[in-house]
């Protein structure tokens, strides 16, 4: 920047044409493991972020399940989504820097690159979520399971034989 007589001069800025700009490499590669999103309550959440956080105990219901904490129950509710939302990590991939040495320019490696190879900085889409779990606050008690079956035909014959 140059500065003559009150008047200032900016250069001009440098060429960002889109050749120029190769962007951020991605790649996808699923890991095989089920991923669940869960929504977390904010009263919850600022007791497991706290000194003394509680332990949660997953339960079964007729109706739900349950997770109980610091003694209050919510019940786990399954929400699917419209948008997937994809879970990604950082990767660093050796890049073959000339195209004659032979080498896959997307393979990961973990080792120092070669004089030919120079690491890119990348993402890689490792998992897609589709469905969310809530918690839902229970009102109440929560209702036992039955021990016995109603309305079968031991029930109803079985007590005049």
């Amino acid at each position: 920047m140059l500065v003559k007589k009150n008047v200032i001069h900016i250069p001009d800025p440098p060429n960002m044409s889109s050749q120029d700009n190769k962007g951020i490499p991605f790649s996808h590669a699923l890991d095989g493991v089920g991923y669940k999103l869960l929504e977390l309550p904010p009263e919850l959440v600022t007791l497991l972020e706290g000194e003394n956080p509680p332990t949660l105990k997953l339960k079964s219901s007729p109706t739900a399940g349950l997770l109980e904490a610091a003694g209050k129950t919510y019940s786990l509710r399954q929400k699917n989504t419209s948008n997937a939302l994809i879970i990604l990590r950082p990767v660093e991939e050796a890049i073959a820097t000339t195209a004659s040495s032979g080498a896959d320019p997307t393979l990961e490696s973990n080792e120092a690159p070669s004089s030919s190879e120079m690491l890119e900085v990348g993402v890689r889409a490792f998992a897609s979520v589709h469905e969310t779990v809530e918690l839902l606050p229970e009102a109440g008690p929560v209702p036992s399971a039955a021990t016995s079956a109603k309305g079968k035909w031991h029930e109803r014959f079985g007590k005049t034989r």
